[in-house]
């Protein structure tokens, strides 16, 4: 029983053992102080920028354009996976430019994105829409080519028109593999407005934050905006995750 009431704690063990890990390597000057402040140090920068310095209005400038991203990219590419996954040589068919943009590093693409929407928050939101919508279109796509087949078969036998075998069980048996693409999405494009913000013409936003932070040696700051940028991204694979348990509760039954 007292086991099962631990648990709960289990996340916070390495977030202990990397605090420990920081305090002894500034503690042993293993790394000059100026460049690696302590904890204490960082995590009070931390809380006077989100609460009285301007840390607190970029982080939500990230956390919209990571959201309008995210929301772009699975609008887009949850339908097309169906489609696509429906039919295997219809997927194949794509498949070289999917994977080949897939593995192309989203900042190569600014270039483009800037040519086609100039420099402003319609590049960084459709630069980090693209990224992700490629991973969740691919994961939905195998999703539904990976259906189970005696699922299938049964609906077939049954008689079930195709669109209906489509709907009932190929959409269903996918909804695994399009939350695993959405957690893999959302934080893709995190890290792709992240970027975005420090390298295109940006004037708020976490990356924007540390590049600032960086130029002005001001390392505390830059580290704050570092911490807040990963326990975004902590936070939305959470929010993603609860959601994916609590409606695709019978994935892998």
């Amino acid at each position: 029983m007292n086991w099962k009431r631990l648990e709960i704690l289990l996340p916070f063990v390495g977030v202990i053992v990397l605090l420990v890990v920081w305090s002894f390597t500034v503690w042993m000057r293993v790394v000059d102080p100026v460049l690696l402040p302590s904890p204490v140090a960082t995590f009070k920068a931390l809380w006077a920028g989100m609460f009285h310095g301007k840390l607190g209005v970029d982080f939500l400038k990230t956390v919209e354009r990571t959201i309008y991203s995210t929301v772009i990219a699975a609008l887009i590419a949850i339908p097309l996976g169906i489609l696509l996954g429906s039919s295997e040589k219809l997927y194949r068919s794509v498949e070289f430019l999917i994977d080949f943009f897939r593995s192309t590093p989203a900042s190569a693409m600014f270039p483009l994105f800037l040519v086609l929407f100039g420099v402003g928050d319609r590049t960084k939101i459709s630069v980090a829409a693209f990224g992700a919508a490629l991973v969740i279109l691919f994961n939905v796509a195998y999703g539904v080519m990976n259906a189970r087949k005696t699922r299938l078969l049964a609906a077939k036998v049954m008689g079930a028109s195709r669109a209906r075998v489509l709907w009932d069980v190929m959409l269903w048996e996918s909804m695994p593999a399009t939350f695993v693409g959405l957690r893999n999405g959302v934080s893709l494009a995190l890290v792709i407005v992240v970027v975005a913000e420090m390298f295109i013409g940006s004037v708020d936003g976490l990356g924007q934050r540390v590049f600032e932070a960086q130029q002005m040696f001001e390392m505390p700051d830059m580290y704050a905006a570092i911490f807040a940028a990963g326990a975004l991204g902590y936070g939305l694979n959470l929010l993603f995750l609860t959601i994916e348990r609590r409606f695709v509760h019978w994935a892998g039954k």
